[in-house]
Order: structure tokens, then sequence, then C-alpha cells
């Protein structure tokens, strides 16, 4: 296990792992989420009914009415007091958030909705323990209740956990989420700059062209796959009121498989290149791109594809782990400006011209190459650092 008082500590990190888990154990898990999801349920019925009466419904009034319930239901107190106590904590931050939307008169489709009951066939179990409902020993993992849970241990976990979430995914598989003290470890110093511009054509154009991202197009080469599930879905949809059938619930598990396996393709993509860039680059300058609006236009199935935010995620959370400087750029008017000059172009460059040429300056660049030189030069780094090379003529060095 690594040494924890190696490096200084930069927050907290998740380490996930796969379960091995028994049919003794799974009958306990479905048990355990069963009464959780009961507590969940009573916490939304009366912050309801007190929302009508006009009267305060926190946290402490919901653990008082947990005290309760658990006095007079020996169904409720067989069930781990730390993991009904983290669903009211977990149901008060959700509550407490969609409050302050609707405070902050937030549009509709940006809002955090109130918390709703939570439905047998349709929740997933999700199971948070604080370090008082958990314990590793012998490499097992002991939770609150007699649960013995076997650890698929990919990798040592970097120091002592405080917390942990067991989880069941949309396949059916168990996991198991440890909360940790996260540490800084330094890479060595290689005296490079990079900037970086998302895209569609490509994911992300950098100013090293060893560094760019293109598009892997992991969904449509899985879109065929992903059709005949959701045709074989919509023949086996039962009629409303009825149950679904078995037919219908392998051809969800079918196409949930699929959509699992596209994800893992993206993240693994997203990690990889992310690890890249941040071993070879000091500080970056990265576009702070925000691609939720693609899911508006006609690029939204393959902007989607390109995981944009999670990359720019995987990018960022890199960054911080290994201590390199990365730099967030607002992303108004990086197509039209001019790297070498800083001039701007009087109009907006439509997307079928991706020439930039500067009639300040008469450079002449590829456009998103353009574009991730001006992070540099927003970010206040030394454009020479992306190429190696001097400049022809001084950047102005201040950040926008």
């Amino acid at each position: 296990m690594a040494d924890p008082g190696r490096a200084a500590e930069t927050g907290h990190a998740r380490y996930s792992y796969r379960l091995r888990v028994s049919s003794t154990a799974r009958a306990a898990l479905e048990a355990e989420w069963a009464r959780c999801r009961w507590v969940w349920n009573e916490c939304v019925a009366r912050s309801t009914k007190a929302c009508r009466d006009s009267e305060s419904c926190g946290p402490a009034r919901l653990d008082r009415m947990l005290t309760e319930a658990r006095a007079g239901s020996p169904w409720l107190r067989e069930g781990s007091s730390v993991v009904q106590q983290q669903v009211i904590r977990d149901f008060a931050r959700s509550r407490t958030k969609a409050l302050k939307d609707i405070r902050q008169r937030l549009p509709l489709h940006r809002r955090a909705g109130m918390p709703k009951c939570k439905k047998k066939r349709e929740a997933l179990p999700t199971l948070n323990y604080t370090r008082r409902g958990f314990r590793l020993k012998d490499s097992r993992l002991h939770l609150a209740g007699g649960i013995v849970l076997t650890v698929v241990w990919s990798r040592e976990l970097s120091a002592g956990p405080s917390s942990v979430r067991v989880y069941q995914d949309s396949l059916g598989h168990w996991y198991c989420s440890f909360v940790v003290p996260a540490g800084v470890r330094p890479l060595p110093a290689t005296g490079a700059v990079i900037g970086i511009d998302w895209g569609v054509k490509e994911t992300a154009t950098t100013t090293s062209d060893a560094h760019d991202l293109p598009h892997a197009e992991h969904g449509r080469k899985a879109r065929e796959k992903l059709t005949r599930y959701d045709r074989m879905t919509a023949r086996r949809r039962p009629k409303s009121g009825q149950p679904a059938s078995k037919g219908y619930r392998q051809a969800k598990r079918l196409r949930a498989k699929a959509c699992k396996k596209v994800a893992r393709q993206r993240q693994d993509t997203g990690r990889k290149w992310a690890k890249k860039v941040v071993r070879d680059h000091d500080a970056i300058a990265v576009e702070d791109f925000r691609p939720k609006f693609l899911s508006r236009t006609t690029m939204a199935r393959k902007a989607a594809d390109a995981a944009i935010g999670a990359t720019k995620r995987a990018l960022m959370e890199m960054g911080r782990k290994h201590g390199r400087a990365v730099h967030l750029v607002h992303p108004a008017h990086t197509t039209m400006d001019c790297a070498q000059c800083g001039a701007r172009t009087k109009h907006a460059l439509p997307l079928s011209e991706r020439t930039y040429t500067c009639t300040a300056c008469g450079a002449v660049s590829a456009r998103d190459k353009n574009s991730a030189r001006v992070m540099l030069v927003r970010a206040g780094l030394n454009p020479a650092g992306a190429d190696r090379v001097r400049p022809d003529r001084p950047q102005d060095s201040q950040a926008a």
C-alpha cells in the first residue's frame, strides 16, 4: 500500500471495485435495500405532507421519524441504522438542492427535481456506509448486519477509506466504491505546455500533432447492435398495467450490456489520452467547453459519441492527481481570434470553413489548431512551449 505521508492531501478520491457476491450476501443486500427504500419513500411522504401543511421538515425531524419507526417495527430494526441514517442525509441533500434551484428561479430544464418515491422494479440498490458501518478484514468487506463481500482488488487503496458505497448496476453486477484521502503524485517536469480545443470531427485538437485525439466513434460502431435491441425491446414491451415478460427483461439487459460496453470504451480512451497529455506537459490550457448545447443541434448524436464532457473531466482529474497546472479558458471568440497577432474577425466563421486566415497579419493555419494556440495565449502561457520554437513576435502574457 502506498505511503500516505509522501504527498500532500488535495481532497478525496473514489476507488471502485467489483464485488463477488454469494447468494446469501445478495439476499441480505436486497433485504437491506428494501428497508432503505422504505425509509426514502417515507421521507418523501413526510416532506410532502409538511410542505402541504406549511411546516418544516429537516433532517432532525426525519431522524426522529426513523427512531420511532425502528422502535415499532422489528422488520426495520433488523437492518443497520447506519445505512438508514445515510438515506435521510442523501434525501435532505437532494431536497435542499431542489429548493435552492426554485429560490434562484432557474429554468425548469436546469433545476434538480424534488425527490420522488423509489419503485421496487426501477430503482437500483445503493447502500452508503460511514466508517462505523464497515471494516476491511482479510481482504474482504464486512458490512454492518453481518454481510461479508469478496472484493476484486484490481489495485491497492492509497489510504484508509472513510466511507463506502455498495451499489448494483443495470446489468446486475455489484460494486463497492471507497472514499479515501487523495494525494498529489508529482511527475518529472518537462518544460512543455499545450493548448487543447474541443471539437466534433476530432474530439481534441492540440498544439502538438502527437497529442491530438481523433473521434473513436465507439457509438457508431455499436449502433447496429443497439438498433436491433431497441426493436426487440419495442416488440416485447408490455401493455400498460401488465407485468414485464421474461423476453422483455432479457432484451433490456442485452441493450444495457451494449451501452455499458460503449461507455467503458469511451472512458478508457479518455483516460489513456489524458494520462499521456499530463505526463508530457507541465501546464495545460483547455477550453472550458460545455457540450450540453450540442444536444439541441444536428450534431447531437456525434457529439454524444465524442464524450467531450467525460474526456475533459478525466483530463482535469489526472492533472489534479499529478500536480499539473490545468487552466480553463473561456470559449468565447476562440475561433475568431488570431493566435499570432490577437486580431479578431468581424464575423463568426461558419463550421464549413476549416482554415483560418488572419486579415491583419496574414497568418494561415487550420482553424482548430489556431484555436488551440489561442488557449495558450489566453491562459498566459508561452506559446513557444507548444512546439519548442521561438515565436515570431512577443505574445500577450495576460490571461483573458
